[in-house]
């Protein structure tokens, strides 16, 4: 089994993922801020560079002001 960070499911989850951001109108700088890291490690896990753990999945998602159970639920839905 390949790793997932090369499978098309993990690529649209960061599509996903950056488009929640966009649409609450949070930049990188700012959520990156919110999860006091630096501005790459946002840019990282948009780009697919960075696979993000179940822990770092829900600080990201209450960091944009959403449930991190009602954003896996909305993205396994779409």
């Amino acid at each position: 089994m390949p790793s997932s960070i090369f499978t098309q499911r993990h690529q649209e989850l960061i599509a996903f993922i950056a488009s929640v951001r966009k649409a609450a109108g949070i930049t990188q700088v700012e959520l990156a801020a919110r999860l006091a890291k630096p501005q790459s490690f946002v840019s990282k896990v948009e780009r697919g560079e960075r696979r993000l753990d179940v822990i770092e999945f829900c600080q990201l998602a209450e960091a944009m002001g959403q449930s991190p159970a009602e954003l896996l639920a909305r993205f396994t839905k779409e």
